[in-house]
């Protein structure tokens, strides 16, 4: 997990084993095997050095081990120790009140003895629902009707289980004789480093021009001044938590690039001052959904870094820091997850964080309600799925549905909930994560209360009466996959697609599938699609033969419903896509990606297409009008480049090959021709509104109304009129027309 070399003589090398293993349900991050190696032959032979006896941490505590290296004598070991505390450790001894591990072993007859008073003051401190008074609960526990314990399980949920750990966690060791024995070089604990396991924490830095200046990171970033033996944070309101990666300057002590949940911080002074630095766009998108409004705008939940909502239109720059005001805005923290946008009113959003923790906001007023569905007492926990899906009736925007391990419907926008099945998954597995949980939901369209679910442990069930039966699907499909994405088509009432993930368990083959029968039976289509998990599919509203892929690996299309697939984009980047939506009234496709934010795709031209054109083997589209500016060409100053405007086209093409665009008048005057070189497949191009000079004479001498002047970048643009764009390729010949307005 971690490797560092001696500067003064690179055949010495220190590796650190961690003996892990992640399931989807359990993370065990410790074990024997955790431990530093030693080469002194640039890596052809190894010896371990963190023996017993060399005082570094051994057994099934160790975890994640992080290494570097000041000198041939000196190095630094930070380890993620697992070991448990003894129990006198965690106790408080000013305690007051009762607490959730007093009810674990209590007996029902103690139960009833406690005061009503002190009973009411853990109900409500604790958020139990308000029915759950001191004397109805006492009167569940006399009728057996619930027992004790379950007023600790009550409060157990993912983020209990999963933060809730008495773990000592981040240790810093130092060795002075080249790693033959180690030092603990603090006398307490490291706490609030980490809060729970090491995951991808567990690094340790030391400044090459200070042996005593080292730097930890895990949710905050400390240093230490005097060789570990005591820490301050260095944290800043402007550094995001979760650090992952320290560069300090070898030539200038205090010179700090530290990478983050938030991007890049830059600091000059040892961590006193941070500048943020991100530059590229590099979001991790989990989902995206769009709205109606003018323009619409685009919602997204991204790792750790919250749910965001901003125009389609915004473009990226720079200048918005001058104004202070950013385009899109932040309407949750945490980690984002799905949101859901009332369509009668896109101010009220249904969005929240991790493990089901939902609100229903409205952005205009503030107001935010939390929505989380809550088991009944006596009951087992709902388990969530860390993306817990939601979904927004189309039917009925009142009503809200939410995936546990049974499927919750709220009838009054999330006020109330009723859960309506069983338990739709295998049953869960005992580990720190929730598993056998529902990962998607979807409903037909074409009838209220048609449902399907997807679980994490391969289960796809439906129902035809809104959950009062429901029908395991998928007994035929490939078992214990993730199912990524159960789609209810919005052309045909008993089509459904679904796609399955495997890579949990290094499957990484495409699973993708169509049923014409809600479900009984299913169809392969995964076709020719390489080998990549699939995470989402999506239809196109306007044709059905249109279907969108999103992969660990790219964007995907199919022009024949699933029987062939093609790379969406020649220059869209290899990286996961992990949510699609299409704007159906702007025929844009959405895209959110988990590295590269977000991307926009025109795909009026695709939606357009269908088999007889392609057999054709030439089309061509283009944006249908574009308003004239007197800005064309020119520029407010001398200093400041010309305006050059944009008129974006696609095409299609069976084959590739050299062409020729023609812009021409209704009447058939060629005003421009450009030369096209075409791939197969679509392609996309832009025409910057110019037009010839022998033209612009032409246009004058028919309309004495028509003025047509040389601009700054000495180009002549095309007047206000109705124009034919013309494609010449391969031997065929194809049009659209537009507009100048």
């Amino acid at each position: 997990i971690d490797v560092a070399v001696n500067p003064e003589n690179y055949n010495e090398m220190y590796a650190a084993a961690w003996d892990k293993d992640r399931k989807a349900w359990d993370f065990r991050e410790s074990g024997k095997n955790s431990g530093i190696y030693k080469s002194t032959d640039a890596g052809d032979s190894w010896t371990k050095i963190s023996t017993e006896a060399s005082g570094f941490a051994t057994g099934d505590g160790v975890g994640r081990i992080g290494l570097s290296v000041y000198d041939s004598n000196t190095i630094y070991a930070i380890v993620d120790n697992q070991d448990r505390r003894k129990s006198e450790d965690k106790k408080s001894s000013n305690k007051s009140g009762l607490e959730k591990d007093d009810f674990r072993n209590m007996k029902k007859s103690a139960f009833l003895k406690l005061d009503d008073k002190e009973l009411e003051a853990y109900l409500s401190s604790n958020d139990f629902q308000k029915k759950y008074s001191a004397e109805k609960v006492k009167e569940m526990i006399r009728k057996d009707e619930a027992k004790p314990q379950d007023l600790a399980t009550y409060l157990e949920d993912a983020n209990t289980q999963l933060f809730d750990t008495p773990v000592i966690g981040a240790q810093v060791y130092k060795s002075t004789d080249a790693g033959n024995t180690w030092k603990i070089t603090h006398e307490d604990y490291l706490d609030d480093l980490y809060y729970s396991y090491g995951y991808y924490f567990g690094m340790v830095h030391v400044d090459p021009q200070d042996e005593n200046a080292i730097y930890i990171y895990g949710v905050p970033i400390l240093k230490s001044k005097d060789g570990g033996k005591t820490f301050t944070s260095i944290d800043a309101q402007n550094v995001h938590a979760d650090h992952h990666a320290l560069w300090i300057n070898p030539e200038k002590s205090g010179h700090l690039i530290d990478g983050n949940d938030g991007g890049i911080n830059i600091s000059y002074d040892d961590g006193e001052n941070w500048v943020k630095n991100n530059s590229p766009s590099v979001g991790q998108f989990y989902t995206v959904n769009v709205d109606n409004e003018k323009p619409y705008n685009v919602y997204g939940g991204l790792q750790d870094n919250g749910v965001w909502v901003g125009p389609h239109t915004n473009t990226e720059s720079n200048g918005w820091a001058a104004s202070g005001d950013y385009n899109y805005k932040s309407i949750m923290g945490g980690d984002g997850m799905q949101v859901e946008i009332d369509s009668r009113n896109s101010d009220i959003v249904y969005t929240g964080f991790q493990f089901g923790n939902y609100f229903r906001i409205n952005r205009e007023t503030g107001e935010r309600l939390y929505i989380h569905p809550k088991h009944e007492l006596g009951e087992s926990p709902y388990r969530y799925n860390w993306q817990t899906p939601i979904l927004l009736s189309s039917h009925n925007q009142d009503i809200l549905y939410m995936g546990g391990n049974k499927l919750m419907r709220s009838m009054d926008q999330g006020e109330t909930w009723t859960s309506i099945s069983k338990d739709l998954t295998g049953g869960g597995k005992e580990g720190n994560v929730p598993y056998g949980t529902l990962a998607t939901i979807a409903e037909s369209p074409f009838q209220f209360g048609k449902l399907y679910t997807g679980s994490d442990d391969g289960y796809i069930y439906g129902s035809d009466n809104a959950g009062a039966d429901w029908k395991l699907l998928s007994g035929n499909l490939p078992q214990d996959l993730w199912v990524s994405r159960v789609i209810a088509s919005e052309h045909s009432k008993d089509r459904v697609y679904a796609s399955l993930n495997g890579y949990r368990s290094d499957d990484f083959k495409p699973y993708i599938y169509v049923s014409e029968d809600s479900g009984k039976n299913w169809k392969d289509i995964s076709a020719n699609l390489p080998i990549s998990p699939v995470n989402v599919i999506r239809e196109d509203p306007s044709n059905e033969n249109v279907l969108y892929l999103g992969t660990d690996n790219g964007l995907y299309v199919s022009l024949d419903r699933g029987n062939s697939w093609q790379a969406f984009s020649t220059n869209f980047p290899n990286v996961a896509v992990h949510d699609l939506r299409v704007q159906e009234e702007e025929k844009d496709l959405v895209v959110g990606t988990h590295g590269r934010s977000l991307y926009i795709a025109d795909i009026s031209a695709i939606a357009a297409m269908n088999m007889d054109d392609i057999k054709s083997a030439l089309t061509i589209s283009s944006e249908k009008e574009i308003r004239f500016s007197n800005r064309w060409g020119n520029s407010y100053n001398k200093w400041m480049d010309p305006y050059t405007p944009e008129l974006g086209f696609t095409y299609y093409t069976s084959k590739k090959g050299s062409g020729k665009l023609k812009i021409q008048t209704e009447d058939g005057t060629t005003l421009q021709t450009m030369n096209i070189e075409a791939d197969k497949g679509f392609n996309t191009g832009s025409y910057d509104l110019s037009i010839t000079e022998d033209s612009a004479k032409k246009l004058e001498k028919q309309d004495e109304k028509i003025s047509i002047s040389k601009a700054e970048d000495e180009k002549f643009y095309i007047p206000k009129g109705t124009y034919k764009m013309i494609l010449e390729l391969n031997g065929s010949t194809t049009e659209s027309t537009f507009e100048v307005k």
